[in-house]
């Protein structure tokens, strides 16, 4: 029976998908995103923000394809961005950058786009990919300045897309949102099942815990 593979590290994603009653073997893609990035809007390739998470997650996809752990299974990538006043914000990493995202985003409103490839393995000789971006308004809450330094001094906004999270510490300062809220974790169980099924599978036979 076909198994997940999950091109990722995310811990948000892992444990989104463990609660949906699915283990995946995770892989490390080791995709320079950057670099993929300004290669695909060189060549035309990236006209939108969900253009740039949707060809990211076909890259870390494809990354892994060739590991032994991808034959026979599904192997899914995905990529989350922040879409705020017409520029796609991902991983901040540095403090002085999140500190002053934070300041712009508070009291205001932002579109999280999370993209998805899905390819199905299970015949090494002739593999088959779907994709598709989902997104969810994420409505942010009017923090002090007292409020961002203590969340950005934790280190969790750093190294997620748009800095802020809703499964963690930066959950209080999301006020609302409109949509799957699972997109804003990275990942939309029900993009996944949909995926699975264009592609002749069934989201139940992945169920595994």
């Amino acid at each position: 029976m076909a198994h997940l593979v999950l091109a990722s590290t995310s811990p948000a994603r892992l444990v989104l998908l463990r609660n949906g009653g699915i283990e995946p073997t995770t892989i490390p893609p080791m995709v320079d995103e950057d670099e993929v990035s300004a290669v695909a809007k060189a060549a035309g390739l990236i006209k939108s923000t969900e253009d740039m998470v949707t060809l990211l997650a076909r890259a870390k996809a494809e990354a892994v394809l060739s590991r032994p752990e991808a034959a026979g299974n599904f192997v899914l990538g995905c990529d989350s961005s922040l879409e705020f006043e017409g520029e796609s914000l991902g991983k901040p990493h540095l403090p002085e950058v999140a500190t002053a995202r934070w300041r712009n985003l508070r009291g205001k409103s932002g579109k999280l786009y999370s993209g998805h490839w899905l390819i199905d393995n299970r015949n090494p000789a002739n593999p088959r990919a779907v994709g598709r971006a989902s997104h969810s308004l994420v409505h942010f809450a009017n923090l002090s300045d007292a409020e961002i330094e203590a969340y950005v001094a934790t280190g969790e906004p750093l190294k997620v897309a748009g800095a802020f999270t809703i499964d963690g510490l930066g959950g209080a300062f999301v006020s609302r949102i409109e949509g799957d809220p699972h997109t804003v974790v990275g990942l939309s169980l029900p993009v996944l099942r949909e995926l699975l099924i264009e592609l002749g599978g069934d989201y139940h036979s992945l169920w595994n815990k």
